[in-house]
């Protein structure tokens, strides 16, 4: 069985996180895993192009009940109809979780990851999350690029 890896990332976001997607995106196709995405616009677009290109499978788990609007460079689409509650779709469909970017539905996505507790969660750019001490949030893996990223999943050898 393949190894999935859901990618998550804002709509709205940065052309560096859309170049980190873009290549995360691309090296996990060529390492042959399936990338799993909300399926619209911004980092999620940019994680399918890349995943494309490189020949990968792309999976968009889409909010709303139809196909409209989705990303072209998906490879299979699933149109929930549930809305934001599809953000938990995407994380537990994941071997490991890679965030990149920063927004609320981001943020619901890191959090619904790192309370399943079973999988590596990476997170590269975008926010930081600190406790009530200030100090980083425990077990949540932060990269310095799109290689570091694939490599604290602890997937790929």
């Amino acid at each position: 069985m393949a190894i999935q890896v859901s990618v998550c990332g804002p709509r709205d976001c940065t052309e560096e996180d859309r170049r980190h997607a873009h290549e995360v995106g691309r090296l996990l196709a060529e390492r042959g895993a399936v990338v799993i995405c909300g399926g619209y616009t911004g980092v999620m677009a940019a994680v399918a192009a890349g995943a494309n290109a490189a020949g990968g499978t792309v999976v968009g788990i889409l909010s709303r009940a139809d196909r409209e609007s989705s990303n072209p460079d998906l490879t299979i689409v699933i149109p929930t109809g549930i809305g934001e509650a599809r953000n938990n779709v995407i994380v537990n469909s994941a071997d490991a979780v890679i965030v990149i970017g920063g927004s609320w539905g981001t943020l619901s996505e890191l959090a619904l990851a790192m309370r399943r507790g079973r999988v590596p969660v990476v997170q590269l750019g975008g926010w930081r999350l600190h406790d009530q001490q200030g100090q980083p949030v425990p077990g949540l893996r932060y990269a310095s690029n799109s290689h570091h990223a694939l490599e604290l999943t602890g997937l790929f050898s």
